[in-house]
């Protein structure tokens, strides 16, 4: 089988595709023949900054060829998708069942790859941050595949206006298109009417502009890999929050609401309440482009590849 990974730190050009032979199901395990892989930041940026190289995993979708020991719920045939901690860049991969979900049917693998993962982060930092109708929600890297799933969720919760981040102004119409009331850079001075609560998906450098930009007792949920640090005295003279969320620790501990979430995304997708938009597939051994697309911010919706 083909599978993509990296030998040295660097941007996409240290990307390659090798021949691997097919993994075996270890306990619990499912080999799934991939259709669609979801490209995200995280693991874009592990390619730059990891110590030693790491296989690049992520979100899948594809068909049960096998299953390893001890696995019951899933069958070969089945259609599935979830989050895989090793090779996902590949033909072929291993997916725990704890991390594994069924597509329904009506759905696609890439519709899977672009609504689950990015849905599930999306629905959970919106619940981190308690939203209550007729407030104002601020939503950054809201062309992302999160952050347009974001812009739609707030809406749905009762959002009165909802505004969302952009670093192009190019990517306006999108946001406009996804549910936003209103769309500002990055760079400007002035973000408008301050937020009730944020949902940042940047961090950096970006966090400090947007805790600033929250009304009194605002909150920031972060839940980008990309950090930052704040003044404490920015937080308490306008009685602000900042809260982290990590959708992993849901996974793991509180399955019965990751499910509860899942069920949910998959329910607004078949009424057509929300639909995640793809920014363009790629061809499995063309990985390098879609991790430039994410490096160049240029893409408006999810990035994937199709082996």
């Amino acid at each position: 089988m083909r599978r993509v990974r990296y030998e040295r730190q660097g941007g996409p050009e240290a990307l390659f595709t090798e021949e691997a032979p097919v993994p075996e199901p270890g306990p619990g395990e499912l080999l799934v023949k991939v259709e669609a892989v979801g490209v995200t930041l995280p693991v874009v940026r592990k390619v730059r900054e990891s110590a030693e190289p790491v296989p690049l995993g992520g979100e899948i979708a594809g068909e049960v060829v096998r299953t390893g020991e001890g696995v019951t719920g899933f069958a070969a045939g089945d259609r599935v998708t979830g989050l895989v901690f090793g090779h996902g860049y590949a033909d072929y991969a291993l997916l725990h069942t704890a991390m594994a979900s069924p597509v329904p049917d009506g759905a696609s693998a890439v519709d899977a790859v672009a609504l689950v993962r990015s849905g599930l982060v999306a629905r959970g930092a919106l619940e981190a941050a308690r939203p209550a109708a007729g407030e104002t929600a601020l939503i950054t890297a809201a062309a992302s595949g999160v952050g347009h799933l974001a812009v739609r969720l707030a809406k749905l919760r009762g959002a009165a206006r909802v505004v969302g981040a952009v670093s192009d102004p190019a990517k306006a119409d999108f946001v406009r298109g996804a549910g936003a009331d209103d769309v500002v850079r990055y760079d400007a001075p002035d973000w408008g009417e301050p937020a009730d609560y944020c949902l940042d998906g940047v961090g950096g450098e970006l966090l400090g502009p947007a805790v600033a930009a929250l009304a009194p007792h605002g909150r920031l949920v972060a839940y980008s890999s990309g950090g930052g640090t704040l003044s404490a005295y920015d937080l308490l003279v306008g009685a602000k929050s900042v809260t982290g969320f990590q959708m992993g620790l849901v996974a793991r501990g509180r399955p019965e609401l990751y499910e509860e979430w899942r069920r949910d995304l998959w329910r607004l997708f078949h009424s057509g309440e929300l639909r995640p938009a793809v920014h363009a597939r790629f061809d499995l051994t063309d990985a390098a482009a879609a991790h430039a697309a994410i490096e160049s911010r240029v893409n408006t919706g999810k990035v994937v590849l199709t082996p």
